[in-house]
């Protein structure tokens, strides 16, 4: 069968694809590359990747597209799952014959409940990695024989047995080789990122216990799996050689200092290509390993802060304390490295007090940039079944009408509504200092081209900001 790999159209400016980490529309315009649906459709002949919203596809572009398909897969998402149903439901009605298949973190943990709510729109789910069974999908073989999927025969619900998880990544194509052939490489955008980017993985999985984070519970796994420095290193060359313009690397995964040993091996292996890097990494890597990684063109760190406060750091399991995160940065700013916190409100034991204690760490902290985002209880985490457990979950729907993130956490000493402002009181009270506001008119002064971009920024945030404030988040 030939494929068709579909990131569907939901919500405008929706960074919700496959590979992304944020499920919402996004303060300011920011789309990762849908890295998982770039593997399988680079193994197999005839595949094309579609990315709607990066695109700017309506519904019907991609029916028209579809139609050139015998088989279509699509990536959803817990916030996106009825949308993604509905697409599925219009393009068998438009080609009856087209086998529809659903990914991602969602179908994975919750199979059977997915494919009785799809009724008859969809017709199989991959259950985690999903490479290795499109493939064989595509090749022909019965669905029965092929590991890792849910479909219904007869009115039952079948699940063939589980797929392990993939060991050698290096047998995996390069996904920037799809992404140059089917996507334009331009329109992909992180702020805190050079422009433009390209973004690949260096490993699968995480081993940290998190309890909240989605990807290695449901998905990508708790055993970090890595590709070996060569290989790496020859996809970095070919991205330098055959992608015109591209000015950063972003290794996308999950936490690419897990295993500090294959982090500085790629690193070393890379520095020859003098290019800029950038990775998510733990607030617990050591000096040296981010000074190895520094020398070889590492620009900029993207880190999960979390919290400002000790206690909330242990409910989460983060295994990372607010010292260590204190020398992190500080180890990073010797060293000249730009450093992106991402932060979460309504994580258990919030409070009043924890929401001011966490915004004046991250002031304190004074980091080049950040991310306020609202804890959310995907299916299939510790923090859900901890949430559904003690009845904190005070609506199904993670999204406004218009995609925006909506808090879903109820406490009895801390409201939705109170989370939910929280965001904007720290977004506020971080970039509107006299401090920050200083060091980003130095920036513009220095150069139009940031001046251009911290302005668009600007105006895209309080436009976001308008939009939340009329959803009024619950």
């Amino acid at each position: 069968m030939k494929p068709l790999f579909l990131n569907p159209p939901t919500f405008e400016d929706f960074d919700g694809g496959a590979g992304a980490r944020y499920q919402a529309s996004r303060e300011v315009t920011s789309f990762w590359y849908p890295t998982w649906l770039c593997y399988p459709a680079g193994m197999i002949e005839g595949s094309r990747v579609v990315d709607a919203p990066v695109q700017r596809l309506t519904l019907d572009d991609c029916l028209a597209i579809a139609k050139g398909y015998d088989m279509v897969v699509m990536y959803t998402s817990t916030p996106t799952l009825a949308i993604d149903v509905e697409t599925a439901r219009r393009i068998k009605e438009e080609k009856p014959g087209t086998v529809t298949v659903l990914t991602g973190p969602h179908v994975s943990v919750l199979p059977e409940e997915s494919l009785r709510f799809a009724r008859g729109a969809v017709d199989i789910v991959c259950r985690g990695e999903f490479d290795y069974s499109t493939r064989e999908l595509c090749e022909g073989r019965e669905w029965d024989r092929v590991d890792g999927i849910s479909f219904v025969r007869e009115g039952r619900v079948v699940h063939t047995p589980d797929r392990p998880p993939i060991t050698d990544l290096d047998a995996l194509p390069f996904a920037s080789q799809v992404y140059l052939r089917d996507l334009p490489v331009t329109e992909y955008i992180i702020p805190h990122f050079l422009h433009p980017y390209v973004s690949i993985y260096a490993s699968r999985g995480c081993p940290s216990k998190c309890i909240y984070c989605l990807w290695p519970q449901t998905f990508s796994g708790r055993t970090m799996r890595t590709r070996s420095a060569e290989n790496v290193y020859q996809e970095v060359r070919w991205i330098k050689e055959n992608i015109p313009g591209v000015k950063e690397i972003s290794f996308d995964d999950d936490t690419f200092t897990a295993d500090r040993k294959h982090a500085r091996e790629v690193a070393e292996k890379i520095r020859p290509l003098g290019i800029s890097w950038t990775i998510n990494a733990r607030a617990n890597c050591d000096y040296e390993t981010l000074k190895v990684m520094r020398e070889a063109g590492l620009r900029h760190v993207v880190v999960g802060f979390e919290s400002g406060n000790e206690q909330i750091l242990k409910n989460i399991k983060k295994g990372v304390t607010k010292a260590q995160a204190v020398e992190f940065t500080r180890n990073c700013k010797k060293l000249g490295l730009s450093v992106h916190g991402a932060f979460v409100m309504g994580l258990p034991g919030e409070s009043r007090e924890t929401i001011r204690e966490t915004i004046e760490f991250a002031k304190a902290l004074d980091l080049n940039s950040i991310q306020a985002s609202l804890a959310s209880p995907y299916p299939g985490t510790e923090f859900y079944d901890l949430c559904r457990k003690e009845g904190w979950i005070a609506s199904d729907s993670f999204l406004d009408e218009t995609g925006h993130q909506k808090c879903v956490i109820n406490y009895p000493h801390l409201s939705n509504q109170e989370i939910f402002d929280a965001v904007e009181l720290f977004y506020n009270k971080f970039y509107f200092r006299p401090k920050y506001i200083a060091r980003s008119i130095g920036r513009m002064i220095v150069s139009s081209e940031e001046r251009k971009k911290l302005l668009k920024e600007g105006r895209q945030y309080l436009d976001y900001m308008r939009k939340r404030k009329q959803a009024k988040g619950c």
